[in-house]
């Protein structure tokens, strides 16, 4: 995994400056920067009420900021509704699974390829590939109604990579998951960052932060605290004392 470079400069997939988000007159996203690059796992990481989730929902669409800009690539998305953001290449998961109870397993990742311009032959294509990837296939008719967390993660997962996302979030998907899971998770992860997308990375446990994540933000009570290489981040005095 590694930065795209393009004529010596770093391409920026995502790119927030000043962002600020204010719930009941509280700053929960208060003045936060952040860069996301092509072919890096990013990982988020704090406390609990932190934002991150808020953050995240400014990022991809589902809250409005009251403040700061937002790019993905070189269009400006601040206001931006989410399926606009979805044909730009943005795809996420969320902290309290969502996925659509009615439908399959199969149709739920067919949504995120249609969410993403992929329909037809092209669309039914990368369905196939994410359930195989995801250890998915033989469930693919099975409705979702039932299933266990830890596969409905997988779901939503695919449903987010069936597009063929430019930038992935991703947000707190070893919850459910046991230790197997998370080591494959950790793989297609890492899989989708080498092949060029800037993921995003929410994540309690620092195991997988640590083998997984090139460079981290530390967000505290709405701000960053501390943000740089895994390595530098993990080593920070002022992270260790969040914990």
């Amino acid at each position: 995994m590694g930065a795209q470079p393009t004529g010596g400069l770093v391409v920026t997939a995502l790119r927030a400056r000043s962002l600020t988000r204010r719930l009941g007159g509280v700053a929960v996203v208060n003045g936060v920067d952040l860069d996301l690059t092509p072919g890096q796992v990013t990982a988020l990481v704090g406390p609990n009420g932190a934002g991150k989730s808020v953050l995240l929902d400014c990022l991809s669409g589902v809250a409005r900021p009251d403040g700061g800009r937002i790019l993905l690539g070189a269009r400006e998305v601040t206001r931006a509704p989410c399926h606009w953001r979805a044909r730009l290449g943005l795809a996420r998961t969320f902290q309290q699974v969502a996925v659509f109870q009615g439908l399959t397993v199969a149709q739920n990742v067919l949504v995120g390829a249609e969410q993403h311009g992929a329909s037809g032959p092209l669309g039914r294509a990368r369905v196939a590939g994410v359930l195989r990837l995801l250890g998915l296939a033989e469930l693919a008719a099975h409705p979702v109604a039932g299933l266990p967390l830890g596969v409905l993660r997988l779901v939503e997962l695919g449903r987010a990579l069936a597009g063929g996302p430019r930038v992935l979030l991703v947000d707190e998907v070893s919850v459910g998951l046991d230790a197997t899971q998370v080591a494959w998770v950790a793989q297609v992860l890492a899989m989708a960052a080498g092949e060029g997308t800037a993921v995003l990375l929410v994540e309690h446990d620092l195991a997988l932060v640590a083998r997984l994540a090139d460079r981290a933000y530390v967000l505290d009570t709405g701000r960053v605290v501390a943000a740089g290489t895994i390595a530098e981040v993990l080593a920070d005095e002022r992270v260790r004392r969040l914990w």
